[in-house]
């Protein structure tokens, strides 16, 4: 690959047409605001690049943008049923003690009737017990704090499914 040229993986999703493209970005998030600004900055010429889009299209995202997205997020410990993205960032659950999923469980409906939607963190390399004790602290949080605590970990998570859309392999 020659220092100006795009990676193989990145100039594949380029050249998707759109209604793939489109496919392809909502499996990275759920928010259809977030789906259409992606694509109208396409193509796209590094992977940071399309990083940088898609950070400030969360930024840009409205509470019904937001909602929108984590409705496309399963609760942790319960990843959906064939669902290889959802098992793979939950992995830290997998293995995790009967007294841990129900605690979790718990946690999670006390989480959504605080707040009204599902706890969402970007599990990717965390543990059952990372991701217990991260609800735990959160949801002392004010209704505002947490709303922008999800943001930040929305934008973690599409960062990680963007480089798996555009990975070279």
């Amino acid at each position: 690959m020659t220092p100006n040229s795009t990676p193989p993986g990145l100039a594949r999703f380029n050249a998707l047409e759109k209604h793939a493209a489109q496919d392809a970005l909502h499996e990275v998030c759920a928010s259809t605001a977030w789906v259409r600004r992606l694509l109208a900055g396409r193509p796209y010429a590094t992977v940071d690049a399309l990083h940088q889009a898609s950070d400030a299209a969360m930024a840009g995202l409205t509470a019904d943008d937001l909602d929108e997205a984590m409705a496309g997020h399963p609760p942790i410990g319960r990843p959906r049923p064939g669902d290889p993205a959802s098992a793979r960032e939950q992995r830290g659950m997998a293995g995790a003690s009967e007294e841990l999923k129900a605690e979790m469980l718990e946690l999670n409906l006390a989480y959504q009737e605080k707040f009204g939607h599902v706890f969402l963190i970007c599990a990717t390399g965390r543990t059952g017990e990372q991701m217990r004790d991260a609800v735990k602290e959160r949801i002392g949080n004010a209704p505002e704090q947490e709303r922008e605590i999800v943001r930040a970990e929305l934008g973690k998570i599409n960062r990680i499914r963007l480089a798996r859309l555009v990975d070279d392999d």
